[in-house]
């Protein structure tokens, strides 16, 4: 099996980054860092627990960062500070000033188990993983945002391109403000190939035609829990296609899932995703997903 390799969004997760909670959060100013009124650090080290399990139980591999003190309350959030190819790592570049430290946590782990790193994102481009979703092996969605710029884009598009990669750019609406996070994945959560879960009036239109023209089947995700959870409903993570893991109290996105043939678990997140702006994805750094 390789070490490394993920231009897909759903396939069995094998091999993946995550960073278990402690000092940093517990600690964590809620107005410095913008976590909402049912944030709880002890609490949110508890489910971060509970879902490690979820993720443990798919038989997925984990690399662990630990949280020693650094004050990076949301590294737990491993999505965003790099991004996966099978051709090595892409070290991103930070949106949100007090995350810009994080990328050094990857690039540090990427490099003790001998992945190679394929560029890194440079000032005054910005780019967050967030903001990216493979639609294929050969087409990375960007979103452009509050969180990445179009200098990021053009960088990701030049170390890209060589591959054979194209890079597709669709804008971002800025919805509630810049001290929040508007990701594409806060939109858009792939569950298979052929199937995601959107909140369609926050989709960029051209992507939404796009989607539709490749024949991906579209499952709306219930505006009233979508906007309940600040859009955390919608942040399905899929540990292989059509098995997904989602925060807790949304029975109607998870019904609708399930109606479209989709196994789904669940974890309770009201202190840790709800409250911190991250969901199940969020969590998780891909580093290896590959087809049966």
């Amino acid at each position: 099996m390789p070490a490394f390799g993920s231009q897909e969004m759903s396939a069995p997760l094998l091999r993946v980054m995550m960073r278990r909670p402690g000092p940093s959060l517990v600690a964590a100013d809620p107005a410095k860092w913008h976590y909402g009124p049912t944030f709880d650090g002890q609490k949110a080290v508890r489910q971060y627990a509970d879902f490690t399990r979820l993720v443990e139980k798919s038989g997925t591999e984990i690399i662990w960062l630990e949280d020693g003190g650094d004050g990076l309350a949301d590294a737990m959030f491993t999505h965003d500070p790099s991004l996966m190819t099978d051709h090595g790592a892409i070290i991103l570049r930070m949106g949100k000033p007090l995350r810009a430290n994080e990328t050094e946590l990857h690039e540090k782990a990427y490099a003790e188990r001998q992945i190679p790193i394929l560029g890194r994102i440079e000032a005054p481009g910005t780019v967050e993983g967030g903001d990216c979703i493979w639609l294929d092996a050969r087409t990375l969605v960007v979103g452009r945002g509050v969180r990445t710029n179009q200098q990021g884009i053009d960088q990701l598009d030049r170390m890209l391109a060589p591959h054979g990669i194209s890079v597709l750019a669709y804008d971002l609406p800025l919805w509630q403000g810049e001290a929040a996070c508007l990701h594409l994945m806060s939109v858009m959560s792939p569950l298979a190939g052929d199937l995601a879960l959107v909140f369609a009036p926050l989709l960029p239109a051209a992507f939404y035609q796009l989607l539709k023209q490749r024949g991906i089947r579209l499952i709306e995700a219930p505006a009233d829990e979508f906007h309940a959870s600040n859009g955390l409903s919608l942040n399905v993570l899929p540990t292989r296609p059509n098995e997904v893991i989602m925060v807790a109290g949304f029975p109607k996105t998870k019904a609708a899932m399930e109606a479209a043939g989709c196994a789904v678990e669940t974890f309770e997140a009201d202190a840790l995703c709800i409250a911190c702006e991250g969901g199940p994805t969020c969590l998780t750094r891909p580093v290896l997903r590959r087809a049966a």
